[in-house]
């Protein structure tokens, strides 16, 4: 049998609960970390008044700096937009069209995934604007492009070449889908009026077509479309000549 240290009487020494419980207060204290208040890590201690205005002075400008680039940001986003599209149109420049060919043309390097370019030139655009004004000749342009975005894929992409010529890419689309799919979109051009005035004016398309093959250009490639093109607006011109005949 263990007996414990004895006291001066000879008794055995015992710790009152309170005693132990002080101690062991003690001891948590001591062990538990401080939990002091700080701003941008400078610990309650050193945070004089000065200081303080100091710090917060900083974070708000921080904050400010942040909002600012964050602005800046969207800026950079939509003047990246704005340098892609036509001045007038909501469809792709002739630069960022050419791109989208020199994409597909790539995909078809990579993969062997056959996609098309279609080239439409407008009939009837110069009568338009010279017997009712360039205003409507705006309108008929924003018609065209209107319909030619709202009939292709998210995947495709439509661009203005300058004047009154359109381009089409059509992506992952073989040459008898993109020759069907230009046919389309040449009819429902020159089938489907637009209000003007008061008057509801049309306009015809020619169009050409040509498929994205690894190994060629892109500028060959739409040079070849716009001959197409002209070759079709040759072949309406001599068809209206035989009718007229």
């Amino acid at each position: 049998m263990r007996i414990g240290p004895t006291g001066p009487t000879g008794n055995v020494s015992r710790t009152s609960k309170t005693e132990t419980a002080r101690r062991g207060g003690q001891a948590s204290a001591s062990s538990a970390p401080s939990d002091s208040a700080s701003i941008m890590g400078v610990p309650e201690a050193e945070l004089t008044p000065n200081v303080q205005r100091a710090l917060l002075s900083l974070m708000g400008e921080v904050d400010q700096l942040r909002k600012e680039t964050e602005r800046l940001r969207g800026r950079v986003r939509e003047l990246e937009s704005l340098a892609d599209h036509d001045v007038m149109l909501p469809v792709l420049n002739r630069r960022a069209f050419l791109r989208e060919v020199s994409r597909a043309l790539a995909l078809a390097e990579r993969h062997n995934a056959p996609s098309a370019l279609v080239y439409f030139d407008l009939n009837g655009f110069k009568a338009i604007n010279d017997q009712y004004g360039h205003a409507a000749g705006d309108a008929a342009l924003h018609h065209v492009a209107n319909l030619l975005t709202a009939h292709v894929r998210e995947t495709d992409a439509v661009g203005r070449l300058g004047g009154d010529e359109f381009a089409v890419v059509l992506t992952l689309t073989g040459a008898d889908g993109a020759e069907n799919k230009a046919r389309e979109l040449a009819e429902r051009v020159s089938t489907t009026p637009f209000d003007y005035a008061g008057r509801k004016l049309t306009v015809g398309t020619a169009w050409g077509c040509q498929p994205l093959q690894a190994g060629h250009r892109a500028e060959d490639i739409m040079a070849n479309a716009d001959a197409a093109m002209y070759a079709c607006k040759e072949a309406q011109k001599a068809e209206r000549t035989r009718k007229q005949a």
